[in-house]
C-alpha cells in the first residue's frame, strides 16, 4: 500500500534551519510530482512547495519562496524540503502528499506530518 512517511521536524530558533524528508513507498514515484503541506494550529492547511515527477520544475508558495527548497532522489524514493531563515510562522505540521491516478479516480495520499516548531 501508499506509504508516505515524513522525518526532520524539530523545534529551532528563528532563522534557523531544518531540513525534512518524505520517504515514500507502495507507487512509481519517479512517476509522480510530490508536494509538502503544512497546517499551523487553528488555520487550514496549505500548500508550501511542490515538484515535477523529474525534479526540474517546483513551485512554491510566496510565504516561503527564497527561504525553502524542495528537492526529490528518485533512486531513493525520497522528497526533501530544507527551509532556512526559518520564521515563527513556519511553526506547523508539515505533510508530504501523493495524487495517485487509476483509470477515471483520483485519491490523494498523506503522510502522518512532522511538527516544525519556530521559537526563541
Amino acid at each position: 500500500q501508499v506509504q508516505l512517511v515524513e522525518s526532520g521536524g524539530g523545534l529551532v530558533q528563528p532563522g534557523g534551519s531544518l531540513r525534512l524528508s518524505c520517504a515514500a513507498s507502495g507507487f512509481t514515484f519517479s512517476r509522480n510530482p510530490m508536494t509538502w503541506y503544512r497546517q499551523a494550529p487553528g488555520k487550514e492547511r496549505e500548500l508550501v512547495a511542490r515538484i515535477g515527477s523529474a525534479g526540474f520544475i517546483t513551485n512554491y508558495a510566496s510565504s516561503v519562496k527564497g527561504r525553502f527548497t524542495i528537492s526529490r532522489d528518485n533512486a531513493k524514493n525520497m522528497v526533501y524540503l530544507q527551509m532556512n531563515s526559518l520564521k515563527p510562522e513556519d511553526t506547523a505540521v508539515y505533510y508530504c502528499k501523493v495524487v495517485l491516478t487509476t483509470g477515471w479516480a483520483q485519491s490523494d495520499y498523506w503522510g502522518q506530518g512532522t511538527q516544525v516548531t519556530v521559537s526563541s
